[in-house]
């Protein structure tokens, strides 16, 4: 399927790894120019890599979501290098690093910093790119949440309240934007093997008895059979798919809406 994206100008937050990465790739494959704005020093090498093997124009931006003056400093080079901004994918997060169930397993302090990035992070990249996009009256916003979001997962509670916020906002944010022709969609991924997830695993893996852990594989693989009506993981190409889509005008009257790439976690649940 065209998606009719080819020469339109992408951003995705997070996009030198994981569920990012693939999404930048989704972009490109279908012609897109793509701005990588991500904290790692391999993000000006993956954008680079993006390039070649696209043959599309990419730029990479050290970015920290929870820093204004970054966000401003690779909005404007992303403009200088690519043009305006059509899409923004925000895939930029991070998780407590611990294993919340019960929830006082963890502290009080264990929050702030997830909240900071995860939900500050997203205000701060969408404060950034909106006004462009209303004055062009044109664009779209495809914000990574999770199904933690939706179902109170104890698994990390600072990242599942974190989600739902970003659910939230992103409707807000549809409501608003909806006159000038900006749409704002949700995807929440399900199970998916990125280094978050692995982190849950070991926070887990951490404070059990000897006798009880499991290897990452063992633990993994049981939820996966446990939770996911499908019983398989889901890729970061699977989520790409489902962003790209949502940006393109296929999908032109999706606005304010929350879909889950998740195997059938959710209505399992």
């Amino acid at each position: 399927m065209d998606l009719d994206l080819r020469k339109h100008v992408a951003v995705v937050t997070g996009g030198a790894s994981g569920i990012g990465l693939a999404i930048a790739r989704g972009f490109a494959a279908e012609g897109c120019s793509v701005a990588l704005w991500d904290l790692s020093r391999e993000t000006v090498a993956a954008a680079e890599r993006l390039a070649s093997e696209f043959g599309v124009k990419a730029v990479g931006c050290t970015v920290d979501v929870t820093k204004s003056d970054t966000i401003a400093a690779a909005l404007a080079t992303t403009a200088a290098v690519l043009g305006p901004i059509d899409h923004v994918a925000h895939a930029a997060a991070i998780g407590s690093g611990k294993f919340g169930f019960p929830f006082t397993n963890l502290s009080p302090t264990d929050w702030p910093r997830v909240l900071e990035v995860n939900i500050m992070g997203m205000t701060h990249v969408a404060h950034a790119v909106t006004p462009a996009m209303v004055e062009r009256r044109r664009g779209t916003m495809v914000f990574i949440a999770s199904v933690a979001g939706q179902i109170g997962s104890p698994t990390d509670p600072p990242y599942s309240a974190s989600k739902a916020a970003n659910i939230n906002f992103a409707q807000c944010m549809a409501k608003d934007l909806a006159k000038y022709g900006v749409r704002v969609n949700t995807v929440c991924p399900g199970m998916v093997q990125t280094p978050l997830n692995r982190g849950v695993w070991q926070a887990w893996h951490d404070q059990q008895p000897p006798d009880q852990r499991k290897t990452y594989e063992e633990w993994a693989g049981e939820k996966v059979r446990t939770v996911v009506p499908l019983g398989r993981w889901q890729r970061p190409e699977d989520v790409a798919d489902m962003v790209v889509f949502l940006s393109s005008s296929r999908a032109g009257e999706v606005t304010g809406q929350t879909i889950n790439v998740d195997g059938g976690f959710v209505m399992h649940s």
